[in-house]
This record gives C-alpha cells, sequence and structure tokens, in this order.
C-alpha cells in the first residue's frame, strides 16, 4: 500500500495537502535509527564545533541578540523572512499580529526569532537522521551554546511531519489575538495545496491578482455568528505596515515566493527523511531474517518492494505532480526570488532547477532542487537507486502515466539536460 493511502489515520481529510502520507509513525530510537543516541552533523552541530575551538565568534546586539550574526554563520539570506502571527510555537504567549515571529531559511535550516524571546529557535537538517531541534539562549556570554530539544517533538512529530522529525506549514483561521480558532480547521500546505487555503496565520507580501489567500486575515468575532475573517486589504499586500511596526525585523518582508519555497521544502525534506528511515528500518529487518534463517545477505524481495513503494511518493512529489495550477502571476517584493536563483546549479545554457516561473506554476523546470541537498544523497543507496530508476523513466518519456502529465516532452528533455550537466553522481544511464 502506497503511504499516501494510509495518511487519513493521523489527519482529518481538510488538512490534507494532496495525499502525501504516512502509514505508522517511525520509532525514533530503532536500532537502524537512533535519534537520540547516534552521532549527528547538521549545520547547528557544525557551528557549534566551531564556536567551540574558536574558528567562528558570534556577536550579540541589544535589539536581536544573537539573530543577526548566527544567521552570516549559517549562510542565511536575511531575504528568506517571513512572518507568522498565529500563536502556534512554544513561545506563543509573545507571538501576536503585532508582534509576529520571524523564520529565515536555507535548504538545510531554519530559524526561528520572536521579539523579546528569551531564546532563538532552529531546527536544523541532519543529512540521515532528518530535522534536529535546537535553541540559543539570547542572552550576552562569552561562550554561546545551542541546546538541543527533542521535546520539540512533542509537535513536530506526527502525521503531519510523515510519522518522523520534521516541519511543516500551517494554515490556521486565527482571532485577532493570533490564537487559532480550532473548530474553523486547518490545513498543511505545499505546493499542491490551493492558494486559497494557504497561510492563515500569516502574514504575505506580495501579490496574485485575483487569487485569494488567507493570510493577513484575522477573524472578525470567534463569539458571534459571523465567522468570516476580516479580509479587507489583505490580498496583494506590497507593504506590512500597515499591521505592524517592521522596523523591529531585520528586513520589513514577508515574502510570498519565500513562502511557496519554504512550503515546498518542508515537505520534501520530511519525505527523504521518512523514505530514508522506511529503507534503514527494512534493511535492518532483512538483514536478521537472513541472519536468521542462514540466507545470504541479499535484499528479499519483499523488502524491495517496500522501499520501491515508498520511494514512489517522492518521485510523484519531487516532480511536482498534483501541484495545484496558478491562474495569474505570483510576485514578491522582497528580493528573495532573486537571490534564490542566484544560488541554482546551471546548465550550459544557464538554466537551473532554481529557476522560478510564477505565472502558471511555481518553478519553470519541475524537479525539486533538493535534489541536490546532503539529506538526498545521504539516503541509503537503495532508496537512490530506485529514484533515479523512476527518475530515467519519466524524465525518458518511458512512463507516460497521468501522474506526470504535467511534464511536457519538452519539459522532461530540459529537466534531463540540466540535471546531465548538474547534478554529480547520476548513473550511467542517465548519458543515453
Amino acid at each position: 500500500m502506497r503511504l499516501r493511502n494510509a495518511f487519513a489515520i493521523f489527519l482529518p481529510l481538510a488538512a490534507l495537502a494532496g495525499g502525501l502520507s504516512s502509514s505508522w509513525m517511525v520509532p525514533i530510537d530503532h536500532e537502524a535509527i537512533q535519534y537520540t543516541k547516534g552521532p549527528i552533523n547538521d549545520p547547528v552541530a557544525r557551528l557549534q564545533a566551531q564556536l567551540d575551538s574558536g574558528a567562528v565568534r558570534l556577536q550579540y546586539e541589544d535589539e536581536f541578540g544573537y539573530l543577526r550574526s548566527v544567521l552570516k554563520a549559517l549562510d542565511v539570506p536575511f531575504s528568506s523572512q517571513v512572518l507568522v502571527f498565529s500563536k502556534t510555537s512554544f513561545q506563543a504567549s509573545k507571538i501576536a499580529p503585532r508582534t509576529p515571529r520571524a523564520l529565515y531559511f536555507k535548504d538545510n535550516i531554519t530559524v526561528g526569532f520572536v521579539r523579546t524571546a528569551d531564546v532563538l529557535e532552529f531546527a536544523a537538517l541532519d543529512p540521515k537522521q532528518g530535522i534536529m531541534f535546537y535553541t540559543l539562549d539570547q542572552g550576552r556570554t562569552t561562550h554561546p551554546r545551542f541546546d538541543r530539544r527533542d521535546v520539540c517533538l512533542q509537535c513536530h512529530q506526527s502525521g503531519a511531519t510523515m510519522g518522523v522529525p520534521g516541519l511543516v506549514v500551517r494554515s490556521i483561521t486565527p482571532d485577532r489575538t493570533g490564537m487559532p480558532v480550532m473548530s474553523e480547521g486547518g490545513f498543511i500546505s505545499d505546493h499542491r495545496s490551493a492558494l486559497k487555503d494557504r497561510w492563515g496565520g500569516w502574514y504575505v507580501e506580495g501579490t496574485t491578482g485575483m487569487q485569494i489567500h488567507m493570510g493577513n486575515a484575522v477573524l472578525r468575532d470567534p463569539e458571534n455568528d459571523d465567522r468570516l475573517p476580516i479580509t479587507e486589504g489583505t490580498s496583494n499586500v506590497t507593504s506590512l505596515k500597515p499591521f505592524f511596526d517592521t522596523g523591529a525585523y531585520l528586513t520589513p518582508h514577508s515574502d510570498i515566493v519565500a513562502l511557496m519555497t519554504l512550503e515546498h521544502q518542508t515537505q520534501m525534506v520530511n519525505l527523504m527523511t521518512r523514505v530514508g528511515w522506511e529503507a534503514r528500518i527494512a534493511l535492518y529487518e532483512n538483514d536478521s531474517i537472513n541472519k536468521a534463517t542462514g540466507e545470504p545477505p541479499a535484499v528479499r524481495e519483499s523488502i524491495q518492494h517496500r522501499v520501491d513503494t515508498a520511494v514512489e511518493d517522492l518521485v510523484d512529489y519531487a516532480l511536482f505532480s498534483g501541484e495545484a495550477k496558478l491562474t495569474e502571476p505570483v510576485n514578491g517584493v522582497s528580493g528573495f526570488a532573486e537571490e534564490f536563483q542566484r544560488g541554482g546549479a546551471k546548465d550550459p545554457k544557464g538554466r537551473s532547477l532554481r529557476d522560478f516561473d510564477l505565472k502558471t506554476r511555481m518553478f519553470r523546470y519541475r524537479c525539486s532542487y533538493m535534489i541536490y541537498s546532503e539529506a538526498f544523497d545521504s539516503m541509503p543507496r537503495i532508496v537512490r537507486d530506485r529514484f533515479y530508476q523512476r527518475l530515467w523513466e519519466v524524465l525518458s518519456g518511458q512512463d507516460s502515466s497521468p501522474a506526470f502529465s504535467h511534464l511536457s516532452t519538452a519539459d522532461r528533455k530540459a529537466i534531463l539536460e540540466i540535471l546531465r550537466a548538474t547534478k554529480k553522481g547520476l548513473p550511467g544511464y542517465f548519458a543515453g
């Protein structure tokens, strides 16, 4: 059974972004995983080692604490700033429409900043173990130290994260204080979600034409029968100054393109972690069975089928199967799109998997840029082999099933050419 078919046991139907699923909660300390006990190699752990050795020093500011310095040390662009005002964080008491929480991100780290809070928040992507959680005390000290917070798994390991430690972009209906109105439901959103269901409880800066979304709006009065949110002036917002003091943040922006990118990335990360963990546990069980039966160390057919089934969801998502169509252009205002695109690996024709379209779809070439990540390359070989096999079948035109009908012949050819020129480790048959 494909993972997507069992996801409904964790979330109500209204919360499904597009069917991606998890059939069971993965035990984090399974012998094949050892999330809390095994070695870690995420960006925060590497930065801590640099701080301990004296190779890097963090600079403190009265207004932002270590925020600016730590973003520079982790090479996280300021333009990635997005702002969420719903009370959906462990620092909820300090978050409100007038004091939103700022998030900054790149492909392997997300940093959270709440004004007047005691700590910075970090969700760092370990190439094998998935998302690791940390805080950094915002008090001035000569030896800054990141504290690991596995307690965050109480919220960050669930059906919404595919049963592994992960992140989601959640869209809720907030009241005037930012408190979620639970009776209104919510959505886990990614590139498959209709815009009308996205970004409730978030500030959204940018234009979408006649396309509506839930950003910038709050519920009128949860105590009365009028359940409609205040939406006047909340669409096509190009300045957030009417909503809060934008000067109290590193930038005045919460860019719509940055939000769309974060949505895609969080679910891609969760899925790579889930499929990788599934394979590691399956191979552990395979070895145990072979040892118990005295059989040679070969992958059993049932184990291979289990891995192949999990990988199919990864292929679907990476190739933007089921992506919500844009009916009008989407434009950001912060410069995030331009900076993000500059960071892409380019082929001889100047094309990159980071090139945005933003007219009818999110990216010009619909294959996830996360294929270049450490997390992708660190998945078990059995996963990568199957992924590449399926990717080749789709891009070469061998697989013309409805799931990939959104990819024209020209699309497939362009993606294949970009990957040949920019992705290391492709199997030899990609050159054919």
